[in-house]
């Protein structure tokens, strides 16, 4: 059996060879110290902020939401089939949609769904500082309350966005941010003829 190398294979054997030694001496080191009782964390000591997808419970239930952002075509038909069917759901509404289409959510209240915050201005949350998150819920729920004469402390943040500073926003003025656990992508208009 015959090996033939080049300096490009020989370079490259000699890397990875290397490289395992190296990995070899950083593993026996951090035995011998976490030996000596002294532990290496290795991990970050803060977690990354989750929203709530989903609620254990013992009980046969599932949560419908629908997000009110862009227009108020389907609402009366959206609200016969709920009623049809005897379902109650929760409309995640923007606050902008709210001062467009306040007889809507009128309606929806009325017909006895949860209304909960989607922004004010639906932006890209993940962009925004602390103070603005705060703001565009806040905002957001005023007109909530406006319609509904009650406010909030249910939250969803626009395009299914989130990080720390977005999470920790909503948590600080007491929302819960739920996020969803199955996308129908109805938004993409896969299910138009």
């Amino acid at each position: 059996m015959f090996f033939i190398l080049n300096r490009q294979k020989m370079y490259t054997y000699l890397v990875s060879i290397v490289t395992v030694v190296l990995l070899f001496c950083v593993a026996g080191s951090l035995n011998t110290n976490s030996s000596k009782g002294n532990t290496i964390q290795t991990a970050s000591t803060t977690q990354k902020l989750l929203p709530i997808y989903n609620v254990q419970t013992e009980q046969k239930k599932v949560a419908f939401t629908m997000n009110c952002a862009w227009n108020a075509d389907d609402v009366d038909t959206i609200l016969k089939t709920l009623q049809d069917n005897n379902v109650k759901i929760t409309f995640f509404m923007v606050g902008e949609w709210i001062e467009k289409y306040p007889e809507a959510a009128k309606k929806i209240h009325e017909a006895g769904h949860e209304i909960a915050s989607h922004s004010d201005t639906h932006p890209h949350v993940n962009n925004l500082s602390f103070e603005k998150n705060i703001e565009e819920i806040e905002k957001s729920n005023d007109k909530i309350e406006k319609v509904t004469g009650k406010r909030t402390n249910i939250y969803r943040a626009p395009y299914g966005e989130y990080n720390d500073t977005v999470i920790k926003a909503a948590q600080d003025k007491g929302y819960h941010t739920i996020q969803w656990n199955l996308d129908t992508l109805d938004y993409t208009r896969l299910n138009r003829r």
